[in-house]
């Protein structure tokens, strides 16, 4: 089975990049599934009903989400309808949606998909990501060898000890958050497929796909508010393609994905 995970997508421009960039990269890499992080993909803040039609369109089969997953009410509703969507599972109060499912590619394999987020720097109070993700991933492949999961974090030692520590019972764990594509992705000792962060699709001058005034002006004026507005201009796609034995659920490879539109 042939992954394709998009990083963060950051509003309108991250939308047009997958519109644009999307069908044309499915169609090259031969891909059997796509996984996007969407919890940006409203205005920088959150997936709105119309974000999530319009990216499953776009060529998205199936959403994760993060720190974000609520800043949007609509979200609820798409927890509600069934979509192709999972929010991080280690929540330390219940919330709407689930953290982990499994569908069928289209090739007819079964891929578990599981959402977790991080707890170093993030303020979160969440549950343990460790324990959360062992739980699920073994109760996973009661279903099927080939589980991915999105690992919402932003401390790259708390990504990597994670990645380790499910080593070889998730075929994948890739890290999202940092905006910025890292260019450590391997297969470890198991056979996990590791990556620290996949990147954003979005504006390519930006501040983390955010506005470059605004974003410098609140480190150079402190004291005071300037919104942030999501960048526009030349876009980005950025992820990676996993290569994954559907049988035994060992990644075989794991490829940077970067490519580049107007």
């Amino acid at each position: 089975m042939r992954v394709l995970f998009i990083g963060d997508i950051m509003g309108r421009t991250g939308r047009n990049a997958v519109f644009d960039l999307l069908p044309g990269l499915k169609d090259e890499l031969r891909v059997d599934f796509c996984i996007a992080n969407g919890e940006n993909s409203s205005g920088g803040l959150g997936m709105s009903r119309k974000a999530y039609d319009e990216l499953s369109r776009g060529g998205v089969d199936f959403f994760t989400m993060g720190n974000h997953t609520f800043s949007k009410k609509t979200i609820c509703d798409l927890f509600r309808d069934g979509e192709n969507i999972v929010r991080p599972a280690n929540y330390a109060e219940p919330q709407p949606g689930d953290g982990m499912a499994v569908v069928r590619a289209g090739n007819g394999c079964k891929i578990a998909i599981i959402n977790l987020i991080g707890r170093v720097f993030m303020n979160t109070g969440d549950k343990s990501p460790f324990e959360c993700g062992k739980e699920l991933v073994c109760r996973a492949r009661e279903s099927t060898p080939v589980v991915f999961v999105d690992f919402h974090a932003e401390a790259t030692s708390e990504k990597e000890a994670l990645g380790y520590y499910l080593d070889g019972l998730a075929s994948a764990v890739i890290g999202t958050h940092t905006h910025v594509q890292t260019a450590d992705e391997r297969i470890l000792p198991g056979g996990t497929a590791y990556m620290s962060d996949a990147g954003r699709t979005g504006a390519v001058h930006s501040v983390l796909g955010m506005d470059l005034e605004a974003s410098v002006s609140r480190f150079l004026e402190a004291d005071k508010k300037f919104p942030f507005k999501v960048a526009e201009g030349q876009y980005m796609l950025c992820g990676a393609l996993i290569d994954i034995d559907e049988n035994t659920g060992k990644a075989k490879e794991i490829t940077r994905i970067c490519r580049y539109g107007n």
